[in-house]
């Protein structure tokens, strides 16, 4: 319960932000193009606080924290008296009904380069991407990359992060191969050659890495336990936070994930465990739960996190830049986030990338609840990300969205006339049809997953 509503106030929070981002571009440039604003709200239904400003724009944090719109002055919605008439939106010329549109997702972008900006100035610390192992047989095996190399380059990008890595490999989709530059515990350089021939995305939370083979290195996981889930199997049990589990059922446990491979095997199943307690080995009785994992099969689970060693000094760095490095660096990664957000959206349609991926509202409320719980670097790297999503997504040719009414209006600029009415309103509900069917279609994925 407690996790639950972590997660949804940091999605309010999250969304609060970017939605108000987002409007404000709107908010800002149709008032410089002399358009009345009527109303600027967040959120949807019954209003939780309102106040007005001086020119009358009415100022609303409604009580469905689920986006939020600026109502402008406009013939086509309200009666426009001939005194305001100059004051509407649809009175205002093509070119600045474009800009007043497009200001959405511009604000975004920009959005997400000042928090990359003010991230980087705080200081990045982050994970060196060194292998930790390879799936025997998978494309990574073939391309010869070992265990506990470090990977600094892929293609033409230079490496330095896991996110860096992940990112370079999701822009190579649909390319035949790529190259990789390596560096081993001896500073040596090498290249090898990956395989990406046929490599597609194609099923639900599986990372890019691992669908090539590649595991990042972790720091073991110890047999000592650090947490007991309330209500669990290890609860009932009787195990306790800082026990060791030594054996079970008289075979010697020698790693984390042999205990984890035999409760998996052991579900509903009673089995004696010899734990060290302080000084003592003590004998406990554990049923494992058993519970149906992704593929439908039943298998155990028990409720506990081990101790897991610390992170090996060398493996991680803390990279501080001045304002201006911060500036151009919080550039280059929005533009980085925009033009993989694009090509995502075009693999999706050839199929490179599955729909099994998509996310919704839970899906985000997750990732910001995490992030939170991590700190304000990693709360703001979130934010960077799902604002460039946002921007990126209502850039999306469909009518309901600013990219529908941008379509609209570049047609209106070349045909010197605007797009029919009746033309209009079919647009719009066959994008408000499908941008329901995404929507419940995010949802679903969003559930599978919990």
């Amino acid at each position: 319960m407690l996790d639950f509503l972590w997660n949804l106030g940091s999605f309010i929070l999250a969304l609060g932000i970017l939605v108000t981002v987002h409007e404000y571009g709107h908010f800002w440039v149709a008032r410089k193009a002399g358009v009345k604003v009527l109303r600027f709200s967040i959120g949807f239904g019954k209003p939780l606080l309102k106040w007005y400003d001086k020119q009358g724009t009415e100022y609303v944090v409604a009580a469905i924290p689920l986006g939020g719109y600026v109502k402008m002055l406009d013939e086509r919605v309200d009666e426009v008296s001939a005194a305001e008439r100059h004051l509407s939106f649809n009175a205002k010329s093509v070119q600045a009904r474009i800009a007043i549109v497009a200001a959405g997702p511009l604000a975004n972008f920009l959005f997400a380069i000042f928090a990359l900006a003010v991230m980087y100035m705080i200081g990045v610390q982050s994970v060196k991407p060194v292998v930790g192992s390879i799936v025997e047989g998978s494309r990574a095996a073939a391309a010869n990359i070992a265990e506990n190399q470090q990977i600094i380059k892929i293609g033409d990008d230079d490496i330095s992060t896991w996110q860096d890595a992940t990112f370079s490999l999701m822009s190579q989709l649909g390319e035949q191969q790529v190259v990789l530059t390596l560096r081993d515990q001896n500073y040596q350089q090498h290249s090898v050659t990956l395989d990406l021939d046929g490599w597609k995305l194609d099923q639900q939370d599986v990372p890019p890495l691992a669908s090539l083979g590649i595991v990042p290195f972790r720091p073991q996981a110890t047999l000592t336990l650090a947490a007991i889930s309330q209500g669990s199997a290890a609860e009932q049990a009787g195990l306790a936070k800082n026990d060791t589990i030594i054996a079970v059922n008289g075979e010697t446990m020698s790693s984390w994930q042999q205990l984890v491979t035999l409760i998996h095997q052991s579900a509903n199943k009673s089995l004696q465990f010899s734990v060290k307690r302080q000084d003592t080995i003590i004998q406990v009785m554990v049923t494992p739960k058993g519970r149906n994992n992704q593929a439908g099969a039943l298998e155990g689970f028990l409720g506990v996190a081990p101790v897991v060693e610390p992170w090996p000094e060398s493996y991680i760095e803390t990279r501080h830049y001045g304002p201006v490095d911060s500036i151009v660096l919080g550039v280059k990664e929005t533009w980085r986030l925009i033009t993989l957000s694009f090509d995502m959206i075009g693999n999706l349609i050839t199929g490179q990338v599955s729909v099994k991926n998509l996310s919704g509202p839970v899906g985000i409320a997750v990732g910001a609840g995490t992030s939170v719980s991590y700190g304000l670097v990693a709360f703001l790297s979130f934010l960077a990300l799902i604002s460039v999503n946002l921007g990126v997504f209502n850039l999306l040719p469909l009518p309901v969205l600013d990219g529908g009414h941008l379509m609209y209006y570049v047609i209106e600029l070349f045909r010197r006339k605007p797009v029919s009415e009746k033309t209009q309103e079919f647009g719009f509900k066959v994008g408000a049809l499908l941008l329901i069917f995404l929507t419940c279609f995010a949802l679903f994925n969003d559930v599978s997953r919990l």
